[in-house]
């Protein structure tokens, strides 16, 4: 039985369980139609109880468009963050696209609650951005009926589309350059470990030095979470160690940004005494001083991809999904704190 096919018993359970037709039931939830409120209520009550997250576009024409997407991103005010949903937002709109954005905390973890809300929102398709694409897990996957993106992943992930750089490469030729410049001793301020892209940066920084025979000392490696005020307390750290390093590597560029006030505040001039690379080349990333060498990540292709791959995805929604994983190349940004 096809994704439409199983989605239109569905239909028909919510439709017998209010005692209404299943085209008032497909009215309800694309709100449409002649629908009295009393109606409406226990037709979204039955929905609930039965625990049915319907796929929107099942109950309209096959080959028609997808036109409301959900994205499911952390609640942040990360300056990385809100460039991302803005570039999804501009390629939105280019394509004809409305978006629901659904901003969640750290703490919530059931994805089939929060895609529920999305879907009954009205999106037909999502976007999932880590480390909600992570905590899709297969069983997760079965109960969300339309088709999912995952967006800045580390990775292909199973049962979405992804659309991603190769993280653990750039974090190699950011770990490489520092190595070419002279530094042996190198720290890194990680991301936090529960999303998919920090592990590849930790992993791509651990790779650069056994290529050039150098060492991987955990002393060398200091928890982070993204934040500005991570990245002082993992600077502080990495300064406080008997061998300091030479050379610091952030998992993105507030938490370089970070590192960077703590040398300011030192009176350590950057990069004689200490050289610095951030991740993502945000705004930020030329609003600090000296500014900041740092990977660039092609936001508006990214979302771009991710938002044609869900479109492709709608108009044959009647086969099986397979997600394709595109990975487009980032570039190296060299500035003032590695430049010596």
């Amino acid at each position: 039985m096809s994704r439409v096919q199983r989605d239109r018993v569905r239909l028909e359970d919510v439709a017998r369980a209010v005692r209404v037709s299943a085209m008032t039931v497909s009215n309800v939830l694309n709100d449409r139609g002649r629908v009295s409120e009393d109606t409406r209520a226990r037709v979204r009550e039955a929905v609930a109880a039965l625990g049915y997250a319907p796929n929107l576009s099942a109950s309209r024409l096959v080959g028609a468009s997808l036109s409301r997407v959900g994205v499911i991103y952390p609640a942040s005010d990360s300056i990385f963050l809100t460039g991302l949903v803005a570039a999804i937002a501009a390629e939105a709109a280019g394509r004809g696209l409305q978006l629901i954005l659904r901003p969640a905390a750290p703490e919530d973890l059931d994805m089939i609650v929060l895609a529920r809300e999305a879907i009954n929102a009205g999106a037909e398709a999502l976007i999932l951005i880590p480390p909600f694409a992570e905590r899709l897990d297969a069983e997760a996957r079965g109960a969300i009926a339309v088709p999912v993106a995952g967006l800045v992943t580390a990775g292909a992930m199973v049962g979405m589309a992804t659309a991603r750089i190769d993280n653990e490469a750039a974090s190699a030729a950011l770990t490489a350059l520092l190595i070419r410049a002279g530094h042996r001793r190198i720290g890194v301020i990680t991301g936090p470990m529960d999303h998919s892209d920090s592990l590849a940066r930790l992993n791509g920084y651990r790779q650069a030095l056994r290529d050039h025979d150098l060492p991987v000392e955990a002393a060398l490696e200091a928890p982070g979470d993204f934040g500005f005020t991570s990245g002082i307390a993992g600077a502080e750290r990495l300064l406080a160690l008997p061998a300091p390093p030479t050379a610091i590597l952030a998992a993105n560029d507030e938490m370089a940004a970070g590192a960077l006030w703590v040398l300011n505040s030192r009176g350590l001039r950057v990069p004689d005494d200490m050289a610095v690379c951030g991740f993502d080349d945000t705004l930020l990333a030329t609003r600090v001083w000296p500014t900041l060498t740092t990977v660039r990540q092609p936001l508006a292709a990214l979302a771009g991809q991710a938002l044609e791959d869900l479109m492709k995805a709608f108009r044959n929604r009647g086969s099986p999904f397979i997600g394709a994983d595109t990975v487009l190349p980032f570039e190296l940004i060299e500035r003032e704190s590695t430049l010596g």
